[in-house]
């Protein structure tokens, strides 16, 4: 099975599922989310959101595997490849194993695609187990974009309930600032998709007009790394690990700082 990947979450699947050998095309990010990949020669190729047909055809394959986001220009670019294609689109965590299973199913793999499965959600019961009788439970939110400002998706809500917190807003939907400094959110974590850790927090904080805000007056607000939260694959167990300390840190232990990567005034950098 020689396979084209869209998205950086398909190629984490694949890493973990021990089958990165099937992979012959694969975008850009996926280069930066599976650094195993990067001496591989493969066909760099445009992901699901921005598509080109000539890019795909001329690649040796047998199935193309895409994500969203989608756009419908680039869905058809795919069809016109004339391969089969498996189109994921996952929004819970359920969804996220489902995707796990098919990507298993179709390599080969569907015993250790059960296994990261298990392995997942047996890490998540570990820490609903701790913060469950919590009731110092924090108000979250979670922004996946700033411009315009945009909640992170279900599954990183599903990731702040399950690490003690009280996720703020509509996963997904777009979101006003002065929306979010009536709320008043405990809490503030950035991941922007595409930007890594460089989200520049005492900048958007100072342009909102957040300065009263609880969260940046108790200076809890973070940037987490943008794969840890936004690319549904088994990394999220790292998202969770990094959301559990963020949100309680006398349980779970506080945020190890980054060499060189202070940023101020906030005294904890990206995760």
């Amino acid at each position: 099975m020689k396979i084209i990947s869209l998205q950086p979450s398909v190629s984490i699947i694949l890493e973990y599922l021990g089958c990165l050998d099937s992979l012959v095309g694969c975008t850009k990010y996926c280069l930066e989310a599976v650094p195993a990949l990067r001496n591989r020669n493969l066909a760099i190729v445009h992901d699901s959101w921005s598509s080109r047909v000539e890019e795909l055809i001329p690649v040796d394959a047998d199935l193309v595997i895409a994500s969203v986001p989608y756009r419908q220009e680039s869905l058809t670019a795919i069809l016109k490849s004339g391969r089969p294609v498996l189109t994921l689109a996952p929004h819970r965590l359920d969804d996220v194993y489902q995707d796990i299973r098919l990507i298993a199913s179709v390599t080969g793999a569907a015993d250790r695609g059960e296994a990261i499965i298990t392995e997942m959600q047996s890490a998540f019961d570990g820490i609903r187990a701790r913060t469950a009788e919590m009731t110092g439970r924090p108000l979250v939110y979670c922004e996946e974009w700033g411009k315009p400002l945009i909640h992170s998706q279900f599954w990183v809500k599903e990731l702040v309930e399950a690490a003690g917190g009280i996720f703020l807003g509509d996963p997904g939907t777009h979101t006003q600032p002065e929306t979010i400094a009536a709320a008043n959110p405990d809490i503030f974590l950035a991941a922007w998709c595409g930007a890594g850790d460089r989200v520049p927090l005492e900048k958007i904080v100072q342009q909102r007009g957040w300065e009263q805000v609880r969260a940046v007056l108790d200076r809890r607000v973070y940037c987490i790394a943008d794969h840890l939260l936004n690319t549904p694959a088994p990394n999220l167990l790292d998202g969770l690990r990094a959301l559990s300390q963020a949100i309680h840190p006398d349980v779970f232990g506080t945020i190890a700082t980054t060499s060189g990567r202070q940023i101020h005034p906030f005294p904890v950098p990206a995760v």
